[in-house]
């Protein structure tokens, strides 16, 4: 009974006609498909894979340039850096040759307003010895005429 079922007409297995139709059916919905669905999304896949791979490759390519800038970059600022530090040291000779110099001038000024004075204290000096011996002298000749108007 269960062989009738399967293998008799009306049956789960039925060798007609409708075998080679459903073959057909399968082969027609299987290019219609291809045609309609597979391929077209099949296009897309690949079309996503290339994009994938392609941003893939950029993404990797932009990474490796910022590295390459980052690289350059650094050795850019490390020789402003170099570049500043030679800069400050070339400022901090340069303000202690200024000091230098001028210490070295106003010292020169303050030997120079030191040997005026001196030279003027001296030329005093000379001025109220000489002053003083006249004053001396008028004084002993007067001195020495009360003393002989005395007499």
């Amino acid at each position: 009974m269960t062989s009738l079922l399967l293998f008799g007409a009306g049956g789960l297995f039925d060798f007609d006609a409708t075998l080679p139709l459903m073959a057909l059916q399968v082969v027609l919905l299987t290019f219609i498909l291809n045609a309609l669905f597979f391929r077209p999304v099949g296009r897309v896949v690949e079309e996503r894979e290339v994009y994938v791979t392609t941003s893939r490759a950029e993404a990797k390519q932009k990474l490796a340039e910022a590295e390459k800038l980052e690289l350059e970059l650094k050795e850019q600022l490390k020789s402003a850096r170099i570049a500043a530090q030679q800069l400050i040291q070339e400022a901090e000779k340069d303000s202690e040759q200024l000091y230098r110099e001028a210490l070295a001038i106003a010292n020169a000024d303050a030997n120079a307003a030191r040997e005026k004075a001196r030279r003027e204290i001296d030329a005093q000096r000379d001025s109220a010895l000489t002053q003083l011996k006249g004053d001396a002298e008028k004084l002993g000749d007067l001195i020495v005429n009360r003393l002989l108007a005395a007499k």
